[in-house]
Protein backbone atom coordinates (compact mmCIF):
# COMPACT_ATOMS: atom_id res chain seq x y z
CA UNK A 1 0.00 0.00 0.00
CA UNK A 2 1.39 3.36 -1.01
CA UNK A 3 1.10 6.36 1.04
CA UNK A 4 -1.04 9.51 -0.23
CA UNK A 5 0.09 12.78 0.72
CA UNK A 6 -2.98 14.19 -1.20
CA UNK A 7 -1.33 14.80 -4.56
CA UNK A 8 -0.12 18.25 -4.02
CA UNK A 9 4.19 17.01 -3.91
CA UNK A 10 6.99 19.59 -3.97
CA UNK A 11 5.57 21.40 -6.82
CA UNK A 12 2.20 22.26 -4.76
CA UNK A 13 3.98 23.48 -2.13
CA UNK A 14 6.49 25.76 -4.16
CA UNK A 15 3.14 27.24 -6.07
CA UNK A 16 1.64 27.94 -2.65
CA UNK A 17 4.64 29.57 -2.07
CA UNK A 18 4.68 31.53 -4.58
CA UNK A 19 1.22 32.54 -4.14
CA UNK A 20 1.70 33.88 -0.59
CA UNK A 21 5.22 35.74 -1.69
CA UNK A 22 2.82 37.42 -4.76
CA UNK A 23 -0.45 38.03 -1.88
CA UNK A 24 2.06 39.88 0.24
CA UNK A 25 3.88 41.75 -2.44
CA UNK A 26 0.70 42.90 -3.71
CA UNK A 27 -0.80 44.00 0.37
CA UNK A 28 2.78 45.75 0.69
CA UNK A 29 2.79 47.79 -2.22
CA UNK A 30 -1.31 48.81 -1.37
CA UNK A 31 -0.67 49.96 1.53
CA UNK A 32 2.31 51.94 0.11
CA UNK A 33 0.50 53.86 -2.84
CA UNK A 34 -2.43 54.28 -0.02
CA UNK A 35 -0.03 56.38 2.17
CA UNK A 36 1.36 58.27 -1.04
CA UNK A 37 -2.06 59.19 -1.66
CA UNK A 38 -2.67 60.57 1.45
CA UNK A 39 0.38 62.73 2.80
CA UNK A 40 0.09 63.86 -1.14
CA UNK A 41 -3.47 65.31 -0.79
CA UNK A 42 -2.48 66.85 3.04
CA UNK A 43 0.44 68.44 1.28
CA UNK A 44 -1.41 70.51 -1.36
CA UNK A 45 -0.81 68.34 -4.21
CA UNK A 46 -4.08 67.43 -5.10
CA UNK A 47 -4.72 67.66 -9.08
CA UNK A 48 -7.01 70.61 -10.06
CA UNK A 49 -7.35 74.04 -10.77
CA UNK A 50 -6.23 76.71 -7.75
CA UNK A 51 -8.66 78.16 -5.73
CA UNK A 52 -10.24 81.35 -7.67
CA UNK A 53 -7.77 84.66 -6.71
CA UNK A 54 -4.37 82.27 -6.44
CA UNK A 55 -2.13 82.43 -9.73
CA UNK A 56 -2.08 78.99 -11.47
CA UNK A 57 1.47 76.69 -10.73
CA UNK A 58 3.21 77.56 -13.39
CA UNK A 59 2.97 81.76 -12.84
CA UNK A 60 3.43 81.60 -8.83
CA UNK A 61 6.49 79.82 -9.44
CA UNK A 62 7.89 82.36 -11.93
CA UNK A 63 6.74 84.75 -9.15
CA UNK A 64 9.09 82.87 -6.71
CA UNK A 65 11.97 82.75 -9.03
CA UNK A 66 11.26 86.42 -9.98
CA UNK A 67 11.34 87.50 -6.03
CA UNK A 68 14.72 85.46 -5.43
CA UNK A 69 16.94 87.50 -8.13
CA UNK A 70 15.22 90.38 -6.97
CA UNK A 71 16.58 89.12 -3.07
CA UNK A 72 19.76 87.81 -4.47
CA UNK A 73 20.63 91.30 -5.91
CA UNK A 74 20.43 89.94 -9.64
CA UNK A 75 17.93 93.01 -10.61
CA UNK A 76 17.11 95.85 -9.16
CA UNK A 77 13.57 97.08 -8.23
CA UNK A 78 12.74 98.37 -11.56
CA UNK A 79 13.19 95.48 -13.67
CA UNK A 80 11.58 93.23 -10.53
CA UNK A 81 8.44 95.24 -11.07
CA UNK A 82 8.54 95.78 -15.18
CA UNK A 83 8.35 91.79 -15.07
CA UNK A 84 6.74 91.33 -12.02
CA UNK A 85 3.88 93.29 -14.01
CA UNK A 86 4.72 91.08 -17.44
CA UNK A 87 4.04 88.00 -15.89
CA UNK A 88 0.20 89.06 -14.31
CA UNK A 89 -0.67 90.06 -17.25
CA UNK A 90 0.22 87.33 -19.19
CA UNK A 91 -1.61 84.70 -16.71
Amino acid sequence: MMWYDGGWGWGGWLVMLVMMVLLWALVIAGVIALVHYLTGIRHGRQPGPPPPGEPERGHRRAEELLAERFARGEIDGDEYKRRLTLLREHR
